[in-house]
């Protein structure tokens, strides 16, 4: 996304790679103290026990099949694999590539604080060999993978602009995920700029992502792609900046719909909260990328309590002048909280009874369930 002017200021030492800078935060210490647990794996199994042949356990103190979750997917050729993942911070990046389907992450104390896979690469980051990373290549975990599901897992990108005063592409990604069928539970994605990219991998192919009791944090556009995506009983949470003096701060939602994708973002019983002032955030802009400039970015945000970050006067703004909002498919439904307030109708699309029949996780997904999996 275009660069742009529960837990605050020491974010950092959340996703810091050491023991005691988890527990100042009240997060799961690292290597030290998952090393010292009876049973790291908690009630899936072991290296002993393999609940599966496909089963393979990450474990950073070597109690594992490996240390590290890049070596974990490396091992995992083919289909159907789980990795079952020890309490530990990983600071690595990781794909998982297309030929790797229906691979499942399951952090195994089933508490998302203790399992964190994070790294700190921007969009300017420069490249070993030349150039810079670039939004997609800044993700610390990138799943192309169809039939991906992760569960008590945190995602995270930890750079930061303060460490970085020169470096103009602020982008920073946590997760970028691209397959269809992919679903994320009980999972956390911490970052500012472009934390979470729920997108698809290609203009022409139409990706189903569905994220349930999630929780999401940032600033600028930090939920953004062209994914037909439900969010469901999710939590995103706005961040303070201290290098803009004045509003607005950031967007939370940036789809970029494909133009002849039916549908969307689908948010429906969540909420937004937020550590900035009272109506420093807008809820979304619609981000038409130059390489497709028909896109028709969809949000529905129904049945959410938006609190006071949101500025409900003008709770929409444009990326671009030339592709104002009002042209997109942006709406809402039954929404409360001091941000959901209707001050000037016309900033604020509102979905008919009629219309919100459609606007379901069902009509979003189609024959593909996700919620109708066990634990």
């Amino acid at each position: 996304m275009p660069a742009q002017p529960h837990r605050p200021v020491s974010r950092r030492g959340f996703l810091a790679a050491s023991a005691a800078a988890g527990a100042a935060l009240g997060l799961a210490p690292g290597p030290a103290r998952a090393a010292t647990r009876p049973r790291p794996f908690g009630r899936y199994g072991s290296p002993a026990a393999r609940l599966t042949p496909r089963t393979l356990y990450v474990h950073p103190g070597g109690a594992g099949d490996v240390s590290s979750v890049r070596d974990a997917v490396a091992a995992a050729a083919g289909e159907g694999h789980t990795l079952v993942i020890a309490p530990g911070v990983y600071r690595e990046t990781v794909s998982v590539d297309p030929a790797r389907t229906g691979m499942t992450w399951i952090g195994a104390s089933e508490d998302p604080r203790d399992v964190v896979l994070v790294y700190d690469n921007a969009a300017g980051t420069p490249k070993p060999g030349g150039g810079t990373h670039g939004t997609s290549g800044s993700a610390t975990a990138t799943v192309q993978a169809d039939g991906f599901t992760a569960r008590w897992i945190t995602f995270a990108n930890d750079w930061l602009r303060a460490d970085h005063p020169g470096v103009t592409g602020t982008q920073a990604v946590a997760l970028k995920v691209q397959g269809d069928r992919s679903a994320f539970h009980h999972c956390r994605f911490h970052g500012h700029q472009d934390t979470l990219y729920a997108d698809s991998m290609a203009l022409g192919t139409f990706a189903r992502q569905y994220f349930a009791h999630c929780y999401a944090e940032g600033d600028v556009d930090f939920v953004f792609g062209r994914a037909t995506a439900v969010f469901e009983r999710c939590h995103f949470r706005t961040l303070s900046r201290t290098d803009l003096a004045s509003a607005p701060y950031g967007f939370v939602f940036a789809p970029s719909t494909a133009g002849a994708c039916p549908l969307g973002y689908l948010v429906t019983r969540s909420r937004v909260s937020s550590e900035a002032p009272e109506g420093f955030y807008k809820l979304a802009r619609p981000w038409v990328p130059s390489s497709d400039l028909t896109a028709r970015p969809m949000l529905t945000v129904r049945d959410t309590w938006l609190g006071p970050g949101i500025d409900a006067v003008a709770p929409y703004a444009d990326m671009r002048a030339d592709h104002p909002w009002q042209s997109m498919r942006f709406a809402e439904y039954r929404n409360t909280g001091p941000g959901a307030r209707v001050v000037v109708p016309g900033n604020r699309p509102q979905l008919t009874d009629v219309q919100a029949r459609s606007a379901t996780r069902a009509a979003h997904l189609g024959d593909w369930e996700p919620w109708r999996q066990g634990c």
